[in-house]
């Protein structure tokens, strides 16, 4: 299930809670949405070899490197560029961000 997520003030971006049993349905939807910066056609990060999501834990920030998450992170990408964003578990359970 992807979720939505923002500041305490909007929910605008888009993405899911990372867990080892995350659905790769979801990897796939986060995955489609990460979009290569650098290239100014900006294919999908996947595509181009940039970037992108799997279901194993690690997110490949586009022309940047690899984070790698914990259960509870949360991983989403701003509808309108492409970027993606990784929430510790930590600041998610904050009041300065709120999510469905």
């Amino acid at each position: 299930m992807t979720i939505t997520a923002g500041s305490a003030a909007t929910n605008t971006l888009i993405g899911a809670i990372w867990t080892s049993v995350i659905a790769q349905s979801d990897v796939k939807a986060i995955m489609a949405h990460i979009l290569d910066d650098v290239n100014v056609h900006h294919p999908q990060a996947q595509i181009s070899g940039t970037g992108g999501f799997v279901r194993e834990g690690q997110l490949y920030v586009p022309n940047r490197g690899v984070l790698t998450l914990r259960p509870g992170d949360g991983v989403f990408y701003d509808p309108a560029t492409g970027w993606p964003i990784l929430l510790s578990a930590g600041a998610l359970a904050g009041a300065s961000w709120v999510h469905s």
